[in-house]
């Protein structure tokens, strides 16, 4: 089967963010740093704590992330949110409140004309949220 997943890149504080989504959201959280891979001696001594990849799973959630920044630097923009479909009104609730922790609410929580709960935010390390319900399923 086919999928995508979020995969997102931090400078330096990867870690910190996918431990903070992991209390939020739950799962298994896994990381591999630079200096565990076999790029270690090829990389500046200050990488070697820095997360070459993460990876956080609870059931069909897959969120990955990286410390590797292109020599560009890291670029925020708002062209990509992460979008997580929640299986209950409680959840929905609860992992809004968590991951709006420190950060911004840009769309409070509300019915939709869809039939769902939906709302926005942009969290403590600035990476977009969208949250959906639908309340025709089964709870």
């Amino acid at each position: 089967m086919t999928q995508i997943n979020s995969y997102l890149t931090f400078n330096g504080n990867c870690r910190q963010a996918m431990t903070f989504y992991k209390t939020c959201l739950g799962g298994e959280l896994t990381f591999q740093t630079i200096g565990q891979s076999p790029m270690a001696d090829k990389m500046p001594a200050k990488m070697k704590e820095c997360i070459l990849h993460a990876e956080l799973k609870k059931d069909t959630l897959v969120i990955l992330a990286s410390d590797m920044v292109s020599e560009d630097g890291l670029i925020k923009g708002n062209s990509v949110s992460l979008m997580l479909n929640c299986g209950s009104e409680k959840e929905i609730k609860t992992f809004y409140s968590r991951l709006a922790s420190g950060g911004a609410s840009v769309h409070p929580l509300e019915s939709t004309f869809w039939g769902a709960l939906f709302g926005g935010l942009t969290d403590k390390f600035g990476n977009n949220w969208l949250l959906h319900f639908d309340k025709k399923q089964k709870q």
